[in-house]
């Protein structure tokens, strides 16, 4: 359902603004944008009302690390598997996403963000009706989760294809969306071979570069940090423990205020308690929520095949032939429920869970946060922290109690 010059109007809400909850309100939206923001408002004709009595609405999620979910890697999709994605994830309250890849061939790599555009190209097309665009979260463009990363952190990804860097012009044989704009993030571990020359690089293309998958030292990271990478991807995760002699990424990424991190919050990869250090520590302005999702989310418990492996799945776990953490299960709603029931108050959530991403991605001034102005991509969450409603450029992506 889009809303051209008849405007959409939400009512009854409670509205997770930039740092204040407005409660009991009203939310104009006309031609995908949010109008006004502000006390109840009565009938309008050339109004549609939904009444979300008893719903808090947030800004849409967004995921800037994801791998798949449903059945769907992103690494072998098509243009269709990765709009299966996009459903999946409106349901979840998430409204823009980043297909995540991993170390590969060049030819996997080439597919992969040949699909990437295609489903971009769709999801623009206004000439289509929504079943046509098969409308979900926004696919933003394109996040290397490597291939230059450090084998000694492998995690589950395949080492095989991990790459040290002897030219930048080897930047030219990784494939990028055709479609504009696209967002391009990549994951470095900055002490691999020309790994700092490769940061600078990639800042000077406009790439947003996060470090990860790495055991570097606190001068190898502050080389990075001179380079540009300002961020560091699952923070603690396909990094060293901290050690008192040897602070190492951890130690280095507590300390700078000036640099960011993501985590993700499912209760595995980090424990609770190591997730309420992360929000005393870094406060909610600098973590960034993530799902780290694999094709298995949303499927439930059992073996799948991913990535070239077994991985199986039980009660919430990922786990490889090698016994490693292989991704997650989970979406960002889970990571937003995992945050409320530490008690993170609902504007830090929205900060972690959408305003900061946009941020990151530098997709701010357009979406991340509830402003006059913004696109509209909301989500309206029950009491119980279950979507009743998600808007992705103002058009109704999922609805439930409607």
């Amino acid at each position: 359902m889009t809303f051209g010059k008849h405007s959409l109007l939400l009512s009854g809400a409670r509205i997770v603004l930039p740092g204040r909850i407005l409660e009991g309100a009203a939310l104009t939206i006309r031609n995908g944008r949010i109008e006004e923001v502000g006390p109840s408002q009565g009938s309008v004709a050339t109004q549609t009302r939904i009444d979300l009595k008893g719903c808090t609405l947030y800004p849409g999620f967004i995921d800037v690390h994801i791998h798949g979910a449903k059945g769907v890697d992103t690494m072998e999709a098509n243009k269709n598997g990765l709009a299966t994605v996009s459903v999946f994830l409106a349901s979840q309250g998430v409204t823009a996403w980043s297909p995540t890849l991993v170390p590969a061939p060049d030819r996997d790599y080439q597919l992969a963000v040949k699909a990437i555009t295609e489903l971009m190209v769709e999801q623009s097309d206004a000439s289509k009706d929504e079943r046509q665009r098969k409308l979900g979260a926004r696919a933003l463009g394109v996040h290397y989760e490597g291939p230059f990363v450090n084998q000694l952190q492998c995690g589950a990804l395949r080492t095989d294809y991990f790459k040290t860097l002897t030219a930048l012009s080897e930047l030219h044989n990784l494939p990028l969306p055709q479609a504009q704009p696209a967002v391009k993030m990549m994951t470095v571990a900055p002490e691999v071979e020309g790994g700092v020359d490769l940061i600078h690089g990639l800042k000077a293309r406009n790439w947003v570069v996060a470090i990860g998958h790495t055991r570097a030292d606190v001068e190898v990271l502050d080389q990075a940090y001179k380079a540009g990478a300002r961020h560091m991807t699952h923070f603690m995760n396909a990094m060293p423990p901290m050690h008192h002699r040897a602070p190492g990424p951890v130690g280095w990424g507590l300390v700078r205020d000036d640099v960011t991190c993501d985590l993700i919050a499912d209760g595995v990869h980090l424990d609770p308690f190591m997730l309420q250090l992360l929000l005393r520590m870094k406060s909610p302005k600098r973590l960034t929520l993530i799902s780290d999702a694999v094709a298995a989310t949303g499927l439930g418990d059992g073996e799948y095949k991913i990535w070239g492996e077994i991985i199986e799945v039980r009660k919430g776990r990922t786990r490889n032939a090698r016994g490693n953490i292989a991704g997650s299960v989970i979406t960002l709603l889970d990571a937003v429920r995992m945050m409320k029931s530490l008690g993170v108050a609902e504007v830090d959530i929205a900060q972690m869970a959408s305003t900061n991403p946009a941020r990151l991605l530098g997709l701010d001034r357009e979406c991340g946060s509830i402003e006059e102005g913004k696109r509209a991509d909301l989500v309206a969450l029950d009491s119980e922290g279950n979507v009743q409603l998600t808007l992705v450029g103002g058009a109704v992506a999922y609805q439930d109690r409607w």
